[in-house]
C-alpha cells in the first residue's frame, strides 16, 4: 500500500476547481490523482513510466465514478510537454510531483531499489535500459566515485568505488546485498542511524533514471503548460532536488535587481516574473504524517502559481 506524502498540504496548495485539468506526473498508486479527481468535476491526466503502473491504471479506472475525467499516460514526466500534446493537450491548470520512487517500488524487492531484502541489482523504474547491475560492473572506478559523490553527496565515494572495483575481479556484483555489503565495509563504525549504503543506493537508481534531469525539463515545460493561475506543486525527497526546484521558483518569483554589473539595467526593466510563490518556504510534513509515515520525515514540498501566462519561458 502506497500512502500518498503530503496530500492535505498538496491539495491546500493546488486548490483543484471543477472544470479545471490538472497533470500528476507521479501516478503511482493513483493517491493525489484520487484526491483530485474527488475535489470536483476535475480532469486529470496521470504519468508514470512503470509499467506496473499502467496495470494498476486499469484497475483504478473501473473504481472511478466517472473514468472519462481520467487518462493514464505511460512515459516520463520529463517528456511532459510531448505526451500532453499527442492527447491534444496544450494548457493546463496544475502541475503535482511526487519525486523519488513509491512505497510499492521500494517493497517489491525483486525492483532491486532496496538492500533489505537479496534482489539483483536493477533500479529502473521503466523496466528498460541500462541497469545498475551494468553500471557497477561496467564502469570504471572513476565513473562510480563520481556519481556516488554528486548524487549522493556521499563523502567515501572513491573509497566504496575501488572497493566496488575489487570487489568485481572475484566475479561480477549481482545483488543488492552484495553491493550492499561492499559500501559498507569502508565504514568503521558498527551502527548507524541511517544505513551506510544509503547514499550510494540513492545516488545509483537517481543517475540510472536520470531523475535529476527529467525534473529540470518538467519545470521548464510548466511555464508553458500552466494557464495563468495555474499551479505547480513539487514534494521533493532530498537536497539535490529541492536545491533544484528552489532555484527554479527564485529566478522566475522575483525581480532582477539592478546595480550589478553582471545584470545590465535594461535587462532589469524587460524581466517579469512569471511565477509567483504560494509559500516562499518549503513546507514540511506535520509530526502527526510523520508519526503515521515514517517515509515523508525527508518530504518537502514547494509551491507557486503561474502569472503573467503570455510570458514565455526563460
Amino acid at each position: 500500500m502506497h500512502i500518498p506524502v503530503m496530500l492535505e498540504e498538496v491539495l491546500k496548495y493546488l486548490a483543484p476547481k471543477s472544470g479545471e485539468t490538472y497533470v500528476d506526473c507521479t501516478f503511482g498508486r493513483g493517491g493525489y490523482t484520487k484526491a483530485i479527481l474527488n475535489s470536483g468535476e476535475t480532469k486529470v491526466f496521470s504519468i508514470d513510466c512503470d509499467p506496473s503502473a499502467r496495470e494498476f491504471a486499469e484497475v483504478f479506472k473501473k473504481d472511478l465514478r466517472d473514468a472519462s475525467r481520467f487518462q493514464f499516460i505511460e512515459g516520463n514526466f520529463g517528456d511532459i510537454e510531448n505526451l500532453l500534446k499527442k492527447k491534444n493537450i496544450k494548457k493546463v491548470d496544475g502541475i503535482v510531483l511526487d519525486l523519488g520512487i513509491s512505497s510499492v517500488q521500494v517493497d517489491q524487492s525483486e525492483r532491486g531499489f532496496s538492500f533489505s531484502k537479496p534482489a539483483k541489482l536493477d533500479m529502473r523504474m521503466s523496466q528498460s535500459g541500462y541497469s545498475a547491475y551494468e553500471f557497477i560492473n561496467e564502469s570504471d572506478e572513476k565513473t562510480i566515485a563520481d556519481i556516488i559523490y554528486k548524487y549522493g553527496e556521499e563523502n567515501k565515494a572513491y573509497k566504496i568505488a575501488s572497493k566496488i572495483v575489487k570487489a568485481r575481479e572475484e566475479g561480477p556484483i549481482e545483488s543488492t546485498v552484495q553491493l550492499a555489503d561492499i559500501v559498507r565495509s569502508v565504514f568503521y563504525k558498527k551502527y548507524s542511524k541511517i544505513d551506510y549504503a544509503t547514499k550510494t543506493f540513492q545516488a545509483i537508481r537517481i543517475f540510472i533514471n536520470n531523475e535529476l534531469d527529467n525534473l529540470e525539463n518538467v519545470l521548464h515545460a510548466s511555464e508553458k503548460l500552466l494557464n495563468e493561475n495555474g499551479r505547480l506543486i513539487v514534494v521533493s525527497f532530498h537536497s539535490l532536488e529541492d536545491s533544484i526546484v528552489k532555484h527554479f521558483l527564485k529566478v522566475r518569483c522575483q525581480k532582477l535587481e539592478s546595480g550589478s554589473r553582471y545584470v545590465p539595467d535594461t535587462m532589469v526593466s524587460q524581466f517579469i516574473p512569471k511565477f509567483s510563490y504560494l509559500s516562499k518556504k518549503a513546507i514540511k510534513p506535520s509530526n502527526k504524517e510523520i508519526k503515521e509515515n515514517i517515509r515523508s520525515r525527508s518530504a518537502r514540498m514547494r509551491a507557486a502559481i503561474r502569472i503573467n501566462s503570455e510570458v514565455g519561458d526563460a
